[in-house]
Order: structure tokens, then sequence, then C-alpha cells
């Protein structure tokens, strides 16, 4: 039975949304790519990246002839939409000074809208990251939102108590020493703004799940935004039972239970529900310990041809600045596999139009930043800005969003069909309703989440499985990469299952 068609005319919150979405100014990753343009000639600090351990025992203090080591990890790298054929376990181990003044690892903050993701996100790392004027406004995130912390340990106190981000205990005083670097990738939790999450889950290494403690389980997005983690074969996830502190003793177990059950048939069933309170830092210390022990660094290869997928793109010039002052456009991600140097050629696809082709983006790489600072080579983990000559016109209000920054002799194919083995839910895990997912049909739009990418195409073939659709926007993706499908269902497009790519027509260049 084909879908029902809706009108294409939304709700004026929802027009609102879609605005603000597409035309506000990026949230910190824009203050931290501001900077990428700027040189500088401070020496970069020696740290240490401690690897977390498996088990809740008290970890050994790091000493500075250990810093030095290389860094190691046993934990498979969780699936996410990158080219399946480069995803190896690396032979060549990153060194402290090697990954210095940038995040190791990218966590994403998921969950239903209103139950504390922003908040928990400020509790770790110091920083609110809704910052866009609509977003302060309506209190709710719209955008990504970024931000970056340090994993510390006090040497004197036991656990969880030791874990903090502070550089003195806030215990005993004493000085705490570095475990690692991570960033926060906050995604917003509102029905009409999934296909902003499944961009960020793109970038994501491991998951926290937020939920409420004082409202049921599970919420729509709560069990949306973990299908999500599924489709994308994230298996490193946390719960947090936030706002334990608007419910009773009583309310709280019963939530906790129910948490627990709704779980248990996810592929989060084994993983800790830690209570907190992120509005008053209750349990902050407890999380970090969990993260430390179940969210790992996952291995790198830096060997790789590099690959970033593009979150953001802007102009960082101000209105007024004269012609001989202008800098060059800024694109934002996450590396996801080699390295980048300032000096590098690089491409940008699938590119922007000119006429009825599009065109790739040559560029050099004139600087590289991190939250942490300015960086010579930046590797995988965290959020990098990467400073072009590019014109900024190019880059300005996330043009460039969904593409991916590469050398041009080892980027993915750009395509204007993909053809994908599809695999649907059983059900609308996003609607209240649950009804139940209607089998693909010919000349129906879908929106396809490919990396960091969303397009909306028609369904041109249909046959035992086997879907091609023509993109009313290229992708640049490998082959064999598993992609998240949505239908729009009551004017909101809901996540109703994922294909893998096995081919289609690449795009026309110029």
């Amino acid at each position: 039975m084909s879908p029902r068609k809706k009108k294409a005319t939304t709700s004026k919150e929802e027009a609102t949304l879609s605005k603000s979405e597409e035309v506000e100014s990026t949230k910190s990753s824009k203050t931290a790519a501001k900077k990428a343009t700027k040189t500088t000639s401070t020496k970069a600090k020696k740290t240490s990246a401690k690897t977390p351990v498996k088990k809740a025992t008290p970890k050994k203090t790091t000493t500075k002839k250990e810093t030095t080591k290389s860094t190691k990890t046993s934990t498979k790298q969780p699936t996410k939409s990158t080219p399946k054929s480069k995803k190896k376990t690396s032979t060549k181990k990153l060194t402290s000074d090697e990954i210095q003044n940038q995040a190791e690892i990218s966590l994403g903050m998921i969950g239903h809208v209103d139950h504390g993701k922003s908040t928990l996100t400020q509790a770790l790392t110091g920083k609110f990251p809704d910052t866009h004027s609509e977003e302060i406004r309506r209190g709710i995130s719209i955008r990504l939102g970024y931000a970056e912390t340090e994993f510390r340990e006090c040497p004197k106190c036991e656990a969880p108590t030791k874990y903090t981000t502070k550089k003195e205990c806030p215990n005993c005083g004493k000085k705490t020493e570095l475990l690692r670097r991570v960033a926060f990738v906050d995604a917003p939790g509102h029905e009409v703004l999934m296909a902003t999450m499944l961009s960020g889950a793109s970038i994501m290494d491991g998951a926290i799940l937020v939920v409420a403690t004082n409202e049921r389980v599970p919420m729509p997005q709560t069990r949306e935004h973990l299908a999500a983690m599924d489709i994308i074969g994230m298996e490193k996830v946390i719960v947090c039972q936030n706002k334990i502190e608007l419910a009773t003793e009583k309310e709280a177990v019963k939530n906790f239970k129910d948490l627990k059950k709704f779980i248990s048939t996810t592929s989060a069933k084994n993983s800790p529900v830690i209570p907190i309170s992120a509005v008053h830092h209750s349990n902050i210390d407890l999380l970090i310990q969990s993260i430390e022990e179940n969210l790992p660094t996952p291995p790198r290869d830096a060997d790789l041809p590099p690959q970033m997928l593009v979150a953001r793109s802007f102009d960082v010039n101000k209105p007024g600045q004269s012609p001989e002052k202008l800098k060059g456009g800024v694109v934002g991600g996450s590396i996801i596999q080699g390295k980048f140097s300032v000096g590098d050629d690089i491409q940008i696809r699938p590119g922007v139009r000119r006429g009825n082709k599009y065109k790739f983006l040559n560029t050099k790489i004139v600087s590289l930043r991190s939250g942490f600072g300015e960086l010579e080579i930046a590797h995988p983990g965290g959020l990098i800005g990467i400073g072009t000559n590019l014109d900024p016109a190019l880059t300005k209000s996330d043009m460039l969003v969904g593409q991916i920054v590469g050398y041009s002799e080892s980027l993915p194919p750009s395509w204007d069909t993909l053809e994908f083995e599809s695999h649907l839910l059983e059900r609308v895990v996003g609607s209240e309703s649950q009804s139940t997912v209607q089998n693909i049909e010919m000349n129906e739009n879908l929106m396809l989440s490919v990396g960091t990418a969303k397009t909306v195409g028609k369904v041109v073939m249909v046959a035992k499985g086997k879907v091609a659709i023509n993109l009313r926007l290229p992708v640049c993706v490998e082959t064999g990469v598993r992609i998240a499908i949505s239908r729009q269902i009551d004017r909101r497009w809901r996540l109703i299952g994922w294909g893998t790519i096995t081919g289609g027509k690449e795009q026309r260049s110029g």
C-alpha cells in the first residue's frame, strides 16, 4: 500500500525550525574555526593520552616517563557511515605528542527533546552548546552543538570521586592528571530535526542516551535515536537517568526499572544506567568513570588516505572587512581516517553546482584548529576546523555540509543515483502510534542520510529488496556503507530503515 501523499506545507513552527536550521550561524565550532586562520607560535604542551580500562578498578597514576609511550586499545571501533573497506585496526600507534591539542574521541548526546542533553554537556564541559538566538529563545537545540573537555583524575582520591574535569581536585586540592581529551556532539531531540541528529550520528565514536526521570519510558525520540544507533552499528552506549531531583525515590526506582526493561530489547541492553542530576552536577564523577571504562578511544590508522566528513562550513569574515584582510572559507567536521597537515592540497566533493553539473573544489589547507588550540597535523578524534583559501562565499551558512574532504586521488565516487539493499524496520519508532512500516513504492520520495549529508530523491527502481533513487543533491560515498532511510509520515520525516550502498550512477562533474 502506497504512503498517503501529504501537502508540502508545514506548520508555522516547523517552518521556523527549518529556517533556523538552514541559516543560523555556527555554534562553538565557529568560534574555534575563527581562530583557525590565525597563526601561533605557542609551543604545545605534552600531555599523556591514557587508554581507558574495562574493569571498574582505580587506574594507576601516569608518570612523566609514561607520557611518551604509545596508547593501546583492544576494543573494536563502532561501525559508522564510512567505507567499510578502510576500517582497519591501526598498526601505527599515535603517541601523546601526535594527538596533543585535540580531542581523541567524539561522543554524542542523544535522546528525546528537553531531557537534559545540553545541560549535561554543560555539566561535563563548562559550556552550554545552544548558542544560536533561536535556540536560546525557544529553549531547544536546533543545530548540532559542540563542546570539548579534558577528563582528569586525582592520584590521591579513590574512585569515583577521583574523576573530574578540573585541574585541581575539588575534594583534596591536589593537582590532577590528564586521562584524555573528549569532544561532545549535542544532537537535537525535536522530532522535526531527526535528519540533523542522523547527520551528527555519523561523526560519533560512542553515545550517551539521556532519559528524563520525570517522564514515561520510552518517549518517541528516545526510541528513534536508539534505533538510529542500531542502524549505524553503534555498540558503545551509556544511559543516563537524568533529572532525578524532580522525582521521589519511589518514582525514580520505578523509572529506573522501566528504563532497564526498555533497553533490554535493544543494542544497549548491556549498557550501564547512571542516575544523575545534570543541573546539580550530581554523579558526574561516576559518569566520567563509566565513560572511561565503557567508551574507549577506537583504533586509528594514520597511514590511510585522509578523509573528513564536513559537519559545518562558514565565512569567518566580519561585515565590512577590507579586501586585503579577507580570510578564506572554513570547513569543520570530523576526520574519519588518516591525517591532514597544514599545506596539504585537498579536494572537496561533491562540490558546487555549475549549470547542470557539479564542480569539485580544489584548495589548500592554510590552518588547522581544534577546540584546544592550533595544530600543524590533525588526526581523527574530536571536531577539527580547516582554514582554506576558498572564496568564503562558497562556505558561508553551512553550504558545504555533507561533503567529504580528502586527497583528489583517494576520495570516493560522487553519485547522482544511488542503488542499495534496503532493510525496513517493523514499525515507525519515532511516532506515538508506531504504525507498521509499509514497503517502499515506485516514485515515492525518501530522505537518505549518508554520512553528514542528507538528500531527498525519487524511487526509480524497486526489486527484491533492492532500491534505486535519483537524488536531488549528489553524495560522495563508498559502496558498502550503511545509510539511514526516512519517509514523510504525517508531515514529519520518520526513520523507517537502513540500506547498504551497492552502486549507482556517478555524478556529472565539470
